[in-house]
């Protein structure tokens, strides 16, 4: 028992820094923050798979407190004390812990590869609308116009341009997990 615990935590350990160097290798970054990585969010989804959805979002919400260091340097561009709380909670803990629930499908479905890759889309979306609301309140300024609509055509937009192919980039990352590790991993997400 206490050594599942311990591979538990030593494995979600590794899959959390590893999303967090895979993170650092954005393909395109946006200017002030967002961009498409090389699949650092697979493993915080594959924690969830390993190990059950407590596990996952628990590695979510770590992933999201470290991208939030990273991303101190965005909070110099907002100003009072509900924006510093929307764009932590909707630009970090929010749509990073999300994450975790990728295999939420678990079980539920006929075909593996249909459940990951639901399950995959839905976090990936929640992650977007987290970062729309944040786009469209806390960024608003940022859009160049002073309408509602503009506000929100430039959060989807922004936000849509990188969570799109970061969303693509995952599932086939997920894919390929399902094809070559989950089938070989026990019920307590460990190598048989």
């Amino acid at each position: 028992m206490k050594s599942n615990k311990t591979y538990k935590l030593v494995v979600t350990a590794m899959l959390i820094a590893l999303a967090t160097i895979l993170n650092q290798f954005a393909v395109i970054q946006l200017p002030v923050g967002g961009g498409v990585t090389v699949f650092s969010q697979v493993p915080i989804i594959t924690a969830g798979v390993m190990f059950g959805p407590l596990w996952g979002l628990f590695s979510g919400f770590v992933f999201s407190l470290l991208q939030l260091l990273f991303g101190l340097a965005n909070f110099s561009y907002v100003k009072g004390a509900v924006s510093f709380i929307v764009l932590a909670l909707f630009d970090y803990i929010f749509p990073y812990t999300i994450l975790g629930l990728g295999d939420m499908f678990k079980e539920k479905l006929k075909n593996r590869n249909i459940e990951l890759v639901l399950g995959t889309i839905i976090v990936c979306l929640i992650r977007f609308l987290c970062h729309f609301i944040s786009g469209a309140t806390v960024w608003a300024e940022w859009s160049g116009g002073q309408s509602v609509r503009a506000i929100l055509i430039y959060s989807f937009t922004y936000n849509g341009s990188y969570m799109l192919p970061e969303t693509i980039i995952t599932v086939i990352g997920i894919l390929a997990l399902n094809k070559f590790l989950f089938p070989r991993l026990d019920k307590n997400g460990m190598i048989k």
